[in-house]
Order: structure tokens, then sequence, then C-alpha cells
């Protein structure tokens, strides 16, 4: 009895019936049986409202193994059994108060937990408390029932999500919108998790989408104004702020509400993305944990992240897996994230089968186990209670969890674009196919949960609300971007969203300070704590240096953080082996050479009430690490936030959040972002790998105006200000000391790269003075070499860089 169990809960849901249109049928394999009946079990769930789409793509078991009598014997069963009674073991639920039941009603009863509209992933979870958890969440008698109240609601939110896209269709039938229809579920599913969550103790909830449905999500569940959104139809309206702009299924959003169910506040961010298919996931975690550092929130229950992903990109792009193996890492957790998949079952034109080798596009959560639930869109109930399973998972465990709406696409690509071409079958089933809300309106009617003229009152007060802002909309002359924005920072800017100055205060710093800091840097400030040998010179040369008053660049670095955190200014420095650095220099983490993983971070004893540093090796990753301190940087002004590669070549495996987000993201998006990007730069012999940071690439992508010069009573401030980043080679440990003061104490933010050096780091003659860092002290912008005699037969001459 405990095989049969397992097998209902292991694979039960490759059979449940997920597809809404009921027509996609997936070969299995005709081997001979030689897998254990225990890996059964979702595999029959009825997950696809088409009917087009059974999961199994590689079972060498035929569909029926669970529900077809004939197949007992697996189990050591016969049809003589169906009516004898059996012991229910201890890791089922499906007894309720029950402790036995026939085998007739135990199968029956398992087939309704498993194999009906929702299929169950989880045996893989190597924790029984958790397995435990969801097989009472899905197994127990009568606990998916929901009360009258709640399904009006769930009508409601219904009418809103399908009539926002009608509305949308009637007025601007011509336009991309990349509409929400086929899974029109969705808006109820998201309001859903953010209800549950906010019951919670969530009070935050940072979200990120592709752009399918994104208008819809504005509208529905963030609460834009939905005349702005209208506004972003009329090409005769030119926008008021600088920059591009961006199409309006890219735009994000801040909007802090009442929750209606919970009546407590509650603030959503939608942050802004590019075309590049989840590309915003690890920015989005970044900023999730950012604001959970600021707020205090060490466990993720204030603030939490909710990811949207489409089928073929959830399994097809790498920042997928990268941004999931960052899930449960000390310095970059968010304690649980809430993935929603809008399972298509289409990605463009290209079929599941050619778009992924894995049975279901979700199968990369199971790297860190994260529970998986499908579930058929066009079963709206089903839908409602998965998500509130899902959010109760999050609130429980601090742990990922997929959301599969196993859906379609009633249009194409876009409303242009013409699906008959490459999936003519599949179309004429969707054409079939009645809308969930007018499915689920049906059934609650039918029920007498409400009636006719009720839905139809809903539906034309939903009518009502569009066409007035419609209206509204027709009275704006100009588009405000700004109002689009994800991550306000109050207070730092004017109110109209300048900055307060064009000047920057001296970046130099007392000699005290400089001495307070250099003398900590050489020292251990624990007691009873062993560093290894060749610390000890390497901290000792730099006490020579502080009683010299120089300083060679780890040194300086040291003083930059330093004297910020002082200041109030918080400092994250991410990466690869950054603790210890790259080439050995900056050991800005101890470890006692007696006591296994015991540490100590002297930047965080310089003073009393400082800023904490963080200092934190990353996975071996670029694209996904930068993308989170990216994000990171998005949640305040007031802290420096640094990503070092570890050769400054590696930064083109983040080359897609340097085009897309970094590079231009003030044009796009009217966000400021501080970032930092040190890139070891130098042809130090080590062949074509390792040596290039290419500093060509980021001139040639900034966008400073060479026909415009500056006014001199503000060149040096504004020239920055006008451009969309500052790249930097610094010459001198003072200078890199002064530029990463001036990152923070400049009257706006700006990304900055910096080209750092590799053998100069130890270079005797490549030190600074402390007279190069003292009050009234700047970076020196240019270079002005000691004058030599000109060669005979000299016409020109070149420079070079690293």
């Amino acid at each position: 009895m405990t095989n049969l169990c397992c097998c209902f809960q292991v694979r039960g849901h490759h059979i449940a019936k997920l597809d809404p249109l009921g027509i996609s049928c997936v070969n299995f394999d005709d081997a001979p049986v030689t897998v254990s009946p225990n890996i059964r079990g979702h595999h029959v769930a009825q997950l696809d409202p088409l009917g087009i789409l059974d999961a199994d793509l590689d079972s060498s078991l035929p569909a029926d193994i669970i529900t077809s009598t004939d197949k007992l014997g697996f189990y050591g069963l016969d049809e003589s059994d169906l009516d004898k009674v059996f012991h229910l073991p201890t890791t089922t639920f499906i007894g309720g108060n029950e402790s036995a039941l026939p085998l007739r009603e135990i199968i029956r009863r398992l087939e309704m937990a498993y194999c009906q509209h929702i299929g169950v992933e989880f045996m893989f979870i190597n924790d029984l408390e958790q397995c435990q958890w969801i097989r009472q969440k899905f197994e127990t008698p009568g606990i998916m029932q929901f009360t009258n109240e709640e399904k009006r609601t769930l009508l409601a939110r219904l009418v809103r999500s399908t009539r926002f896209e009608e509305f949308l269709h009637r007025k601007w039938s011509s336009e991309k919108r990349f509409g929400l229809e086929g899974c029109e579920v969705l808006i109820p599913a998201l309001k859903t998790i953010i209800d549950k969550s906010s019951e919670k103790g969530v009070d935050y909830v940072i979200m990120g989408m592709p752009h399918r449905g994104r208008l819809n999500v504005l509208a529905n569940v963030i609460r834009k104004e939905l005349e702005q959104i209208f506004c972003q139809f009329d090409s005769k309206l030119e926008a008021a702020d600088e920059g591009s702009g961006d199409v309006k299924y890219h735009l994000g959003m801040y909007h802090r509400r009442i929750n209606r169910v919970t009546d407590r506040n509650i603030t959503l961010s939608l942050v802004a993305n590019p075309s590049h298919l989840e590309a915003a996931d690890p920015v989005v975690q970044g900023k999730t944990k950012a604001e959970q550092f600021y707020c205090g929130d060490t466990e993720g229950k204030k603030v939490m992240s909710i990811l949207l992903h489409g089928d073929a990109a959830f399994a097809g792009q790498g920042i997928v897996y990268e941004t999931f193996h960052l899930s449960d890492l000390p310095s970059y957790t968010t304690h649980g994230t809430v993935h929603v998949v809008v399972n298509n079952q289409i990605g463009f034109t290209t079929d599941p089968r050619m778009a992924r080798s894995s049975p279901y596009p979700t199968d990369v959560a199971r790297v860190v186990n994260a529970p998986i639930f499908h579930v058929n869109a066009d079963d709206p109930e089903a839908v409602v209670y998965v998500c509130n399973v899902a959010a109760e998972w999050r609130s429980t465990f601090h742990k990922d969890v997929v959301v599969d709406l196993v859906c379609y696409r009633r249009n194409g690509h876009n409303e242009m674009d013409e699906p008959m071409f490459t999936q003519p079958l599949m179309y004429k089933q969707i054409r079939k196919q009645k809308p969930v809300l007018q499915k689920y309106a049906e059934l609650l009617i039918s029920q007498g949960v409400v009636n006719q003229p009720e839905y139809e009152e809903e539906i034309a007060k939903y009518d009502k609300i569009c066409e007035e802002a419609h209206a509204r909309s027709k009275d704006e002359k100009i588009l405000h971007i700004k109002h689009w924005l994800d991550s306000p920072w109050p207070g730092f800017f004017t109110l109209d969203g300048q900055p307060r100055s064009m000047t920057c205060p001296s970046t130099g710093l007392n000699e005290e300070d400089l001495t307070h800091i250099g003398q900590v840097a050489s020292s251990v400030p624990v007691e009873d704590f062993t560093i290894h040998g060749g610390l000890s010179r390497i901290l000792k040369t730099r006490g020579e240096m502080v009683k010299n008053r120089t300083v060679d660049w780890a040194l300086a670095e040291y003083m930059a953080f330093g004297s910020l955190l002082k200041e109030g200014i918080h400092i994250r420095l991410s990466g690869q082996d950054v603790e210890r650095g790259t080439f050995s220099h900056r050991h800005h983490v101890l470890h006692d050479q007696n006591v296994d993983k015991r540490t100590c971070i002297p930047m965080n004893h310089l003073w009393p009430n400082q800023a904490p540093y963080t200092v934190c090796n990353s996975s071996l990753s670029e694209y996904g690490v930068l993308g989170f301190e990216l994000g990171f940087a998005m949640a305040s002004p007031n802290a420096l936030v640094l990503w070092e590669a570890q050769f400054g070549d590696f930064h083109n495996t983040a080359q897609c959040i340097i085009d897309q987000f970094i590079c231009p993201g003030q044009a796009k998006w009217v966000r400021q972002n501080g970032i930092v990007l040190l890139l070891p730069h130098g042809m130090e012999g080590m062949g074509p790998e390792h040596s290039s940071a290419r500093p060509e690439r980021f001139l040639q992508m900034c966008n400073d105006d060479p026909d415009v010069f500056p006014k001199l009573d503000d060149f040096d401030v504004r020239q920055l200000y006008d451009c969309n980043w500052i790249v930097v080679n610094c010459s001198t440990p003072a200078n890199f000391f002064h530029v990463l003061r001036r990152q923070i104490l400049l009257p706006f933010r700006k990304p900055l790269i910096i080209f750092t050096p590799k053998s100069l780091l130890r270079h005797p003659e490549a030190r600074s003075s402390f007279d190069d860092m003292l009050p009234g002290t700047i970076s020196a912008e240019l270079f002005v070499p000691p004058p030599c005699h000109k060669m005979k037969g000299e016409r020109a001459g070149s420079g070079c860089l690293g």
C-alpha cells in the first residue's frame, strides 16, 4: 500500500489533466517495464486545457499503470482486493480521520489528489517534513473547498483580467500589446499569492516578468492608473523626460496601496526589463535582497519576490539556472521566490518537443529542491488553491516554489502574428475553446453562486471603469516616463527628479582617519586569531606604508571603503574570489589557521556605529551575479555596490546586463544606478585570455555629446551627469581612492566602470602619498608627464591603455 501511495505522489502529475485543449499526446516508449512502480504518479494529471499535452516524454511505463485495475499486479494486488480494507501508511493523508479504507476508495482518493487538474512534483525533495507538508495540502479530503464569497471574488478578478484585454483589443486592434488571452487566470493567481503573503506578514513584493500579460498585471495587480497605460498607445504624445523611453510592455512600476483582502498596506514593484527574456530574474532578486537588508528582514518575512516566466524561456535561458543557484547562498538568498510559469505550450512558433529536452519546462527548478505545482489554467479554483499553497510554502520554509500554469496562447506571438502557419491543429482547437471566464461564469451560475444579471453587472462595472479612464487619457498632452519608475529614491532628487546641485564635495580625507583606517587594515582586531604567515607579511608591509604615509592599490581601496562606512554608506563587494582578491592583494576576510571556518572582517571593526560592510565570494557566474548586484544597487543611492570580475575580459559573459540594463537603463527607464564594475586589465604575459577588459567597447557605448561643452563653472560634474556612465582608468592609487569616494559624493548616480591593474598592485613605484588624499585634493583627471626632449624625426605619438 505504501508503494501504491508513493506512485501517485511521485509521478501522478504525468497523467493529470493539465492541457486546456486536450489535444497533445506524447508517445510513450514501447520498452519493457523495467522501472520500479515507486516512480509513478503525476503522469496522469489532467493538466492541459487543450487536452493536447501529456508531459511524460521519457517514460518506459504505460500511462495507465496507476489508473488501470489490470496493473494492480505491480503492487502485489489484483481486482479481488478492490473491496478489501487496508490500513493506510503514515506517508498519506487521504484517510482524514480514518486509518483504513477499501482499496477502491484509496485509489479514487489518490486520483482525486494527484490525477485531476493539479499535478504535484515533490518526491525528489530530501526533507521528510516538507514532503509531509505537501501531502497534507493535497491529500486531505475536502481541503480544496471554496466558499461562495471566494468564488465571487475569483469571478470578479477573471472579469477584470478578461475585459481589460478585450477593451485594449477594441480600442487598439492593430497595436502590439502581447495580451494575456488564453491565460487570463494569471491575474487571480498573482493576486492570490500576494493576498496570502500579505496575510503571512509580507508588506513589500518585488516582481519580474516578460512582456506577455504585462499591461494586464500593471493594471489589475499593481494597480497602475489605467489612463497612464492608455496614454502609451497614443503615438502622438511626446515624452516629457529625457532619453529614449521604451515600449509600453517593458516598463516597470512602483505602487503602495491597501490590500483589500487583508486590509494591510502593501508595496508592489514591477521591475522594468528589456526584450531579453529572463534577464531581469537576477535583478529582481538583487533588489529584493537589498530591500530585505535595509529593513532588517533577515528571514524574508517582510519582503519577497515573485518571478513570472514563459515556458520556452524558463527551460531555454541559462540565466534561470544561474539565478536558481543563488537562491540558497548566504549572501544572495532572498529566502524563497514564488515562480509562476505561463506555460503557453509554445515558444513563438516552436513546439515544446523542439524547445527542450526535459519532460517539463520547469525541470530546472528541481536542482534546488523546489516543489513544482502543475495546474490546468482552465480550472480557476485549482489555480487559486495551488497559488495559496505556494505562498504558504514560501512563508513556511523560505524556499523557492514553482507554479506551472498550463494554458494556451489564443493569438499568435503578438496580436499581428499568424499562428496557423506553424501550429494549424493546435489553433483549430484554440478557436473552438471557450474563454475561461465564460466557462467559470457558467459553472457558478449553474451552482447558484451568482445569477446572469449579477455577472453582467460585474462586466458592465469594469467596462465603465475602462471607458472613463480612456476618456481621461485623451486629456494628457505629454508622456511622463518617470511615472513608470520601478525604484524611486525619495528625498535624493528634487521634486522634478533633478540633482539638488551640480557640485561635488572634496573627496579628500583628513590624515587622522587615513592613519586609523590604515592601522586597522594592517592588524587583526580579534584576539586569539591565528592568520597565515604569508598574510602576516602582507599586513606588516601595510603597516610600514602607513608609517611612511603611502598607499598601494589595496590600501587605497581600504581607505575609500573605510571612510564611506564611517559616513553611514553601506558597501557591498561581490564577485568571484573577491574576499581574498584574484591576485591575493585584498584580504578583506581573514581566516583562522587553527579553527575551521572561523573568519574575521576587520573592515567591520573600524568605527562605532559604522555602516556594515558586506564582502562575498559569488558563485562562478557573471551574468547572474552582475544582474543581482545591479538590482541591489537599484534599491538605494546611499550604498556603494561593486562587482569585480575575476579578470576584466570575463565581463563579456554578463554582456546582456551591461548592454541592456547598465548602459541604457537611465535613457530607457529614467532610472539611475550607481553600480561599480571593477575590471582587471592589462597585458601581463598571460596570453590572449585574461588580458584586455575591452575599454574600447565601453568607450564606444558612451553617449556624451561631442558637440556640447559644459560650462566651466560646473564642468567637472556636468560632464559626468550628461553621460550614461563613467569610464575610468586610474593611474595611481590616490586616484582610485578619490574615484570610489566621488561615486557616493556626486549629487546623482551613474554606473562606474574602472579598469584596475594587475602587476601594478604590487609595483613599488605604483604608490601614492597621503598628501594626494588629504582634504582639498581630488582625482587628477589628466596625467601630465614631465617634459622630455623631442626625438629627432618624431612626427606623432601614441597612447596605450594597460
